[in-house]
């Protein structure tokens, strides 16, 4: 198997300190994502089975091997932060394990749709057995999944929502309940009496997860009284956007005192809310990266939720498989989503949400 390295000037990777590393090994010692190079299973993961309507826990195992060295097609939004560059170890390290072969394109950003549209194409000029595809828009993609099933290539959706059926296989947290642990776990965290004054920043206006999250964490604080929305601020999940975002917040509402939105958000809330010197203000965050952990382990944050986005990637490439293969497949795979703060941490799965610190991320892979 040959993974080739891929470096372009218009591809941000996350920076990790060793300090950070430190940190987060300090919160999650024994779950420690496995050095490069060794052979942890991921498997049997946790999940549910959504494929009839009514999601029923299940474990996920997948094929030994691909009965031919396949070619898959992937795209991603981008792959700005760690979140995206696990999704994309999971993918590399299961497209290695099933002996495939594997490129990776990422449009640069929410904004982009465009592009992925472009990148679609260019992905079924190449003559793909499979696509997978992290989509920006699963409604914007449609025409293009009518297209793939035209001409009998199998697209597997991983980590965005999509329309019901949109495709023949797909991987996703309900994003719902993902927001709404998250919800549950500010609760927990809330002295009776307490006023909880919030602006959500939920992400890319269109994504749908960003509107599910958002959906999902206005339910579960809704069970508190003394809990109102400020505000709603969508924008794309860059550190720069969500910045400029709170910034604005912190002068519109000298009265919030809870920043709840993307990891990106939070990343840019802490410097943010140091800055206007409000120690008062608490952060949440509705996914994981590799800056979460470090943040919930000094404190800057209260909690973050996962949903794995590593085993979402293995799982995408063995759904791949198995519809090219036409073999049994679940056609709606929903990670377990939860909520993570610093008496849970320990337990953490590691190895099924971030890529292991060493990982030099890659955009292409071939079989032997």
């Amino acid at each position: 198997m040959t993974i080739t390295t891929c470096l372009s000037s218009n591809r941000l990777w996350p920076i990790r300190s060793v300090l950070g590393i430190a940190a987060a090994l300090a919160l999650a010692s024994a779950a420690t994502p496995a050095a490069a190079g060794t052979e942890t299973p991921w498997f049997p993961m946790k999940v549910y089975d959504a494929s009839s309507g009514t999601p029923k826990p299940a474990d996920y195992t997948p094929l030994p091997k691909a009965e031919k060295p396949y070619r898959l097609c992937v795209l991603f939004p981008h792959m700005k932060d760690s979140f995206w560059v696990a999704v994309a170890y999971g993918i590399v390290k299961q497209a290695d394990a099933m002996n495939i072969n594997m490129n990776l394109y990422e449009a640069g950003g929410y904004e982009n749709l465009p592009k992925q549209l472009s990148q679609f194409d260019d992905c079924m000029a190449s003559g793909p057995d499979a696509i997978i595809v992290g989509a920006i828009s699963g409604a914007g993609l449609s025409k293009k999944f009518e297209e793939a099933k035209a001409k009998g290539v199998p697209v597997v959706g991983v980590t965005n929502p999509l329309p019901p059926n949109a495709l023949p296989a797909a991987n996703y947290v309900d994003f719902v309940a993902m927001g709404e642990v998250t919800g549950d776990g500010l609760l927990a965290q809330t002295k009776p009496g307490d006023k909880l004054n919030i602006v959500t920043f939920p992400g890319p206006a269109g994504s749908g997860w960003a509107e599910s999250f958002n959906e999902g964490f206005k339910k579960a604080i809704a069970k508190n009284s003394n809990a109102r929305i400020l505000a709603e601020k969508f924008g794309d999940s860059g550190v720069a956007v969500q910045l400029q975002l709170i910034q604005d917040a912190l002068q519109a509402y000298p009265g919030m005192n809870v920043i709840w939105g993307t990891a990106p958000t939070a990343e840019a809330a802490i410097g943010a809310v140091a800055e206007a010197g409000r120690s008062d203000l608490k952060i949440v965050s509705s996914y994981e990266n590799q800056a979460m952990l470090d943040a919930l382990n000094r404190g800057d944050i209260l909690a973050f939720a996962t949903q794995y986005p590593v085993g979402e990637g293995a799982i995408a490439i063995d759904q791949a498989v198995r519809l090219i293969e036409k073999k049994p497949v679940m056609s709606l795979v929903q990670p377990v989503a939860t909520v993570i703060d610093k008496t849970s941490a320990p337990k953490l799965q590691m190895d099924l949400v971030l890529a292991p610190a060493s990982w030099t991320p890659v955009y292409s892979v071939k079989a032997k």
